[in-house]
């Protein structure tokens, strides 16, 4: 018998109506199989097959990947994603840009870039009251950190990263992620912290919510 951990997120785990189940196979299912039996259960789950995407173990997976007892498989709509003294982190508290911009700062740098991503008050001329924002922490912290040695590959001056996600209910004008970036000379820093957010962008597993005054929705593919 294999038992399968399953964690839903996003508007999957809300199309479900749960976040976590375990479900029992008599052979090793692989991803797909495991997805067809989840949409048996939660029919409405049917709808994100095309474009779902899931990870086993913390780890991007295809849909023929097999999976064994005491796996986790993780469910997700498309996301909206270090060496010693860099710093990957998501957080429920307000983020602490400040003190961010300190952890990282070295006498070695002469630069400090920092991108500030901010809930906005409106979405294509409509207002938003708020944003909710979930994550697969686990997996979102090992992602970042994966950005992390791509830019350094990329950038070797780098001196430090500093990357904070936070998630839960944001308030206008909160700060749902910061990134920030030190290296001796500006252009470096200035280039690594705008790849570092497209990144973000891309594999991250955090997602949000627009609330607005007459509804909300699962903004898929984007972060704000």
């Amino acid at each position: 018998m294999n038992r399968i951990r399953v964690l839903l997120f996003g508007a999957c785990r809300e199309a479900a109506g749960q976040s976590e189940l375990n479900l029992e196979f008599g052979d090793s299912p692989n991803v797909l199989e495991v997805f067809g039996e989840l949409k048996r259960l939660h029919s409405s789950l049917g709808a994100f097959e095309p474009s779902v995407l899931f990870a086993v173990n913390e780890e991007h997976a295809q849909r023929d990947q097999v999976l064994n007892d005491g796996d986790t498989l993780a469910i997700f709509p498309p996301v909206s994603g270090g060496d010693e003294g860099d710093i990957f982190e998501i957080t429920r508290e307000p983020i602490d840009k400040p003190g961010l911009e300190a952890r990282v700062l070295t006498g070695a740098a002469g630069a400090v870039v920092t991108f500030d991503g901010v809930v906005r008050n409106q979405t294509k001329g409509r207002a938003v009251i708020r944003l909710a924002y979930d994550a697969y922490v686990p997996m979102a912290i090992k992602e970042m950190s994966r950005i992390g040695r791509e830019m350094r590959d990329r950038w070797p001056d780098i001196e430090r990263i500093g990357i904070i996600h936070r998630f839960g209910d944001l308030d206008v004008s909160e700060s749902s992620v910061v990134i920030v970036v030190t290296s001796p000379h500006r252009r470096v820093a200035f280039e690594a912290c705008h790849y570092a957010i497209d990144r973000l962008k891309q594999t991250v597993p955090v997602w949000k919510k627009e609330v607005f005054e007459d509804g909300e929705v699962w903004v898929e593919g984007e972060m704000s």
